[in-house]
C-alpha cells in the first residue's frame, strides 16, 4: 500500500483496518451484482474474499513471497530491496493481519447485508 503508515504494531493495526473497510466495500459491490444477477451469496462471498485479500494484502504479500524465495545474497541487493519496503520488521505481521482484516470485513458485510435482505424479504411474504 503507498500510504503514509506508522511503523510498528500501529502501522499493522492501520493496514488491518483499511484491509478491514476494503473487504466490507468490496463485498457490497459484489452482494450487489449478485442479487442483479440471480446468484447466491456464496458467489458474493467467495468472489469478495478473493479480491479484497488481493487488493489489501497483495503487494505486501508478494514481497513476503520474494523475500523467502529469491537468493539475496549479495548486502547490496538485500539493502536495496530491504528499501522498497515500508517497515520491513512487521512485513510477516501486516500481511497476516491483512488478510484476517479482508476476511472480517467480508464477514461483518455478510452480517449487515443478508440481515437486511432477510427483514425485507419476510416483510413481502
Amino acid at each position: 500500500m503507498n500510504l503514509p503508515l506508522h511503523f510498528g504494531l500501529l502501522g499493522t493495526l492501520e493496514a488491518g483496518l483499511i484491509a478491514l473497510l476494503v473487504g466490507l466495500l468490496v463485498y457490497a459491490l459484489w452482494h450487489r451484482v449478485c442479487r442483479w444477477a440471480g446468484w447466491s451469496d456464496g458467489h458474493a462471498i467467495g468472489w469478495a474474499c478473493v479480491m479484497s485479500v488481493a487488493a489489501s494484502a497483495g503487494i505486501d504479500a508478494w514481497n513476503l513471497f520474494y523475500m523467502g524465495m529469491m537468493r539475496l545474497e549479495s548486502p547490496l541487493y538485500a539493502r536495496l530491496f530491504l528499501a522498497t519496503i515500508h517497515d520491513p520488521n512487521e512485513l510477516g505481521s501486516r500481511v497476516v493481519i491483512e488478510v484476517a482484516g479482508a476476511l472480517g470485513g467480508v464477514a461483518l458485510g455478510w452480517l449487515i447485508f443478508s440481515s437486511r435482505s432477510g427483514e425485507k424479504n419476510a416483510s413481502n411474504p
